[in-house]
C-alpha cells in the first residue's frame, strides 16, 4: 500500500507551504462561517416567536442537515482525490484541501436545479406542512437515515452514494407516510419522478465504466507515450505535464461534486427553514417592487389562459384541495383547470396587496407560498402529460407563470450555499483515506496508472456536469469507482473480484436499506413529535 503520509525528509521550505495552504483554507472557511452568521442573524431579526422551540429545532435541523453535508465531503470526495494521491501527482493534505476549496466553489455557483428536483420526491402534504410535527419528522427521519448508511459504508471502506443513500431515505418516508396514513389521503411517493432519478443513478456507473474504458483505449490509440500509461515508481511524482492532467481532473470532479451533491443538503435546509421561520424564506425576499408588479400581470395573463380551457365549470369553492387531489392523483378532472385559475387569481391579489413580495403580511406568508408550490407542481404536471392541450400561445403564458412562481419560492440565499460549501469543504479533509484506499488499490489487481486515472476522472467531470446541468442527481462515487474498473478491464490489469462484489452488493443494497431506516425512523418520530 502507497505510503498516505508526507515523506519525513521533506524540505522545511515545502512544509512551510503546505501549513500556508491549510491556513488559507482555514481562513476562508472561518470567514466563511462569519458570514453565514451575520446574515442568519439579520434575516431572523424581525421574526418573532412565542416560545424558544421553534429556534431549537432550527438548530438542531440545520445541524443535522450540515452534518450530513460534511459526511457527504469526506465520503464521496474521498473519490476525487484518490487518483491523484495514488498517482503520487499531489501529496495526501495538498490534495485533500485542493479538493475541499474546489468543491466550495462548487457549491457556491450551482444552480438549484438539483436541490429541488429531489424534494419534488416528498410528499406534497409533507411540503405543504413542513413546520408541523409531520414535517420535522420527515426532516430529521431522512437525514439521519442518510447519515447512519453514509457513515457505515464509510467505515467499511465501501463508496457508496450519498445520493443514493438521500433519495432512498426520501422514499422510506414517503412510504411510510402513506401506510400510516392510506392511500386515499396522502399523494405518498411521486414515483414518476423517483424513476427519473432513479435512471440517472442506475446509468451513470454504466456511463462511467463504459466510458472510461473507451477513452482510455482511445489515448492509448492516439497518445503513444509510454510514461502516460506506466505505474508510479515509488513516491516519485509523474512528469509535469501528466502531473498538471491528474490535478485538472480532480479539479473538475471536485468541482462537479460540489455543484450537484452540495445541492442535496440546500434542498433539505431550505424546507427547514421554511417550516420553522416562513416569515423569513417561504418568499423570495430578492424579488423587487419591479419585479412583483410583473408577477402580477403574468399571473393575470396565465389565469386568463386557464379561463380558456374552464369549460364553463365554476371554481370549486376551496381550489386549493382540488389542485392537490389533482397532483397526488394525476387525474384532471372538470374543476381541476378552474381551480388552477381561481389560484392563480388568488395569489395575484396576495401579492398585489403588499408593495413587494418582501411586504406581504407575516400572517399570510406560509398561505402564499403553499398557493405558488401548489400552482406550480399542478403546471409542471399538466406540461409533463400535455393535458390539457394548451395552445403555444396559452402555454407559454402559463409556462412563464410558472417560471415567475418558482423565483418566488425556490431560492438558496448565498449564506446557505457558503454553509453548505464549509461542511462539505470540512468534510472533505476529515476521514478521507479509507476510500481512497480502496479506489485506489481494492478495484484492479495491479496499481492505477496515470491514464486509467485520468481516463476515470474526464469521464466523471463530464458526467456530473451534465447531469448538474440538466437537474439530474448523480453519484460521484459510482461514476468514478465504476471508471477505475473500466479502466483496468480495458487495460487488462485485471479487477478484485471480491472487492467488485463488495461495491455492487452496497449499490444494491443502499436504497432498501435506507428505504426501511428512513421509514422506520419516521414512524418513530411522528410518535415522538
Amino acid at each position: 500500500m502507497p505510503d498516505l503520509s508526507y515523506p519525513q525528509q521533506a524540505s522545511a521550505g515545502a512544509a512551510r507551504g503546505r501549513n500556508a495552504s491549510l491556513a488559507a483554507f482555514l481562513a476562508v472557511l472561518l470567514i466563511g462561517a462569519v458570514y453565514v452568521a451575520t446574515h442568519l442573524i439579520g434575516d431572523l431579526a424581525p421574526v418573532r416567536e412565542g416560545s424558544i422551540l421553534p429556534w431549537l429545532l432550527l438548530g438542531v435541523a440545520l445541524a443535522i442537515a450540515l452534518g450530513f453535508e460534511f459526511v457527504n465531503g469526506f465520503h464521496d470526495t474521498a473519490n476525487a482525490v484518490a487518483t491523484v494521491i495514488y498517482t503520487h501527482s499531489l501529496t495526501p493534505n495538498v490534495a485533500v484541501i485542493w479538493s475541499g476549496t474546489w468543491n466550495f466553489l462548487g457549491v457556491l455557483t450551482s444552480t438549484g436545479a438539483v436541490a429541488f428536483g429531489i424534494l419534488q420526491l416528498l410528499p406534497v402534504e409533507l411540503i405543504l406542512q413542513v413546520g408541523s410535527s409531520a414535517g420535522f419528522a420527515m426532516v430529521f427521519a431522512l437525514l439521519i437515515a442518510a447519515i447512519i448508511w453514509n457513515l457505515g459504508t464509510w467505515y467499511f471502506g465501501l463508496p457508496s452514494s450519498s445520493s443514493h443513500t438521500l433519495i432512498g431515505s426520501i422514499i422510506g418516508v414517503g412510504l411510510m407516510n402513506q401506510l400510516m396514513h392510506g392511500a386515499s389521503r396522502t399523494s405518498g411517493v411521486d414515483w414518476t419522478q423517483a424513476l427519473g432519478v432513479g435512471k440517472s443513478l442506475l446509468f451513470s456507473p454504466l456511463v462511467g465504466f463504459l466510458l472510461s474504458a473507451l477513452l482510455l483505449l482511445v489515448l492509448k490509440a492516439l497518445v503513444r507515450v509510454p510514461a502516460l500509461y506506466a505505474e508510479p515508481k515509488g513516491n516519485e511524482a509523474p512528469p509535469f505535464w501528466i502531473r498538471a492532467l491528474l490535478v485538472l481532473t480532480c479539479t473538475g470532479v471536485s468541482f462537479a461534486h460540489g455543484s450537484n451533491d452540495g445541492q442535496k443538503g440546500m434542498g433539505l435546509i431550505m424546507l427547514i427553514l421554511i417550516g420553522t421561520v416562513p416569515t423569513a424564506y417561504a418568499l423570495n425576499r430578492a424579488v423587487t417592487p419591479a419585479e412583483t408588479q410583473t408577477f402580477i400581470a403574468v399571473a393575470h395573463e396565465a389565469a386568463a389562459a386557464f379561463g380558456k380551457y374552464a369549460n364553463g365549470v365554476a371554481a370549486p369553492a376551496n381550489p386549493r384541495a382540488e389542485a392537490e387531489r389533482y397532483i397526488a392523483s394525476r387525474e384532471l378532472s372538470p374543476a381541476t383547470v378552474p381551480a388552477i385559475q381561481a389560484l392563480s387569481l388568488r395569489i395575484a391579489d396576495q401579492v398585489g396587496a403588499s408593495p413587494s413580495m418582501a411586504a406581504v403580511p407575516q400572517s399570510e406568508v406560509g398561505n402564499v407560498r403553499n398557493d405558488m408550490y401548489v400552482v406550480s407542481e399542478a403546471i409542471r404536471l399538466m406540461e409533463k402529460a400535455k393535458q390539457p392541450v394548451f395552445a403555444a400561445a396559452d402555454a407559454g403564458a402559463i409556462d412563464n407563470f410558472r417560471k415567475q412562481v418558482d423565483h418566488a419560492t425556490k431560492f438558496i440565499p448565498t449564506w446557505v450555499k457558503v454553509a453548505v460549501a464549509i461542511a462539505l469543504g470540512l468534510g472533505t479533509m476529515v476521514g478521507w483515506k479509507r476510500i481512497v484506499v480502496t479506489v485506489g488499490e481494492r478495484i484492479g489487481k495491479q496499481h492505477l496508472t496515470y491514464g486509467q486515472g485520468a481516463s476515470a476522472e474526464l469521464v466523471a467531470m463530464a458526467t456530473i456536469g451534465a447531469a448538474d446541468v440538466y437537474g439530474l442527481p448523480v453519484s460521484t462515487t459510482h461514476v468514478l469507482s465504476s471508471g477505475v474498473a473500466g479502466t483496468m478491464a480495458a487495460n487488462g490489469s485485471g479487477l478484485q473480484w471480491g472487492t467488485v462484489r463488495s461495491l455492487v452488493l452496497a449499490w444494491v443494497l443502499t436504497l432498501p436499506a435506507s428505504i426501511a431506516l428512513a421509514g422506520g425512523l419516521y414512524w418513530v418520530f411522528r410518535h415522538v413529535f
